[in-house]
């Protein structure tokens, strides 16, 4: 068995966007149920301008995370890859359950696993824009009046609202499987505070030491 050794893994503005990301969908998942008349805590005018706003608190952070993941060149993080792609489905669906070994092994530069790798990726190219979009379509429906707009000055948005709905209903089942996932860690509780503080441990191998040389590196800069 591999030695493991504590390793910067988590960056600041990384821990930050993830957190933020987080309050945000579960701000903008609570106000829109009661949009749809689901429950009654806010009231419907304060829950739709509490839901424009984080909307656009979202907007701008995705803005600066995309900045960060090309300037950092984290991108390459979630560029897909049939290795082990299987074999990582079938740990999380029996070996898991069976405390088999993990078939991919966590680095700095292989954060995710491959099944990780499409899922995330799948959320930032589809579902996350088709969100956005289609939410900026019921901001500016019809606004302001007149014939200036009119591309966007449709008969009605109940295509829009279908998709909006089951984008949401997507990201939801997408937060709540990752809500169980933090949880098979080394320990139930060290991804989270991995996440909370940045480091993590990893196997310590040969091949990883000039890796984590430079990630302490990046902790003393941050």
């Amino acid at each position: 068995m591999n030695k493991q050794k504590k390793v910067y893994v988590y960056q600041g503005f990384e821990r930050f966007w993830h957190w933020n990301q987080a309050l945000l969908i579960f701000l903008l998942a609570f106000t829109g149920f009661e949009i749809h008349s689901s429950y009654e805590f806010f009231g419907f005018e304060t829950a739709v301008d509490i839901h424009n706003k984080a909307a656009w608190g979202f907007i701008i952070l995705i803005v600066f995370a995309i900045f960060w993941h090309f300037t950092t060149g984290e991108w390459k993080q979630y560029i897909p890859t049939t290795k082990n792609l299987r074999a990582q489905a079938e740990f999380y669906l029996f070996g898991i359950f069976k405390n088999a070994p993990h078939p991919t092994k966590k680095t700095l530069i292989s954060k995710l696993n491959p099944l990780q790798r499409l899922v995330y990726l799948g959320l930032k190219i589809l579902v996350i824009p088709v969100m956005v979009f289609s939410g900026l379509l019921f901001m500016f429906y019809r606004y302001p009046q007149g014939d200036q707009i009119a591309a966007i000055n449709i008969d009605n948005l109940e295509i829009i609202a279908l998709v909006h709905t089951a984008g949401a209903f997507v990201l939801l089942s997408f937060v709540a499987v990752h809500l169980y996932l933090i949880t098979t860690g080394h320990t139930i509780t060290s991804n989270l505070k991995a996440m909370i503080t940045g480091w993590e441990e990893l196997e310590d191998e040969d091949e990883d030491n000039g890796n984590t040389t430079n990630s302490e590196e990046k902790e003393v800069k941050s």
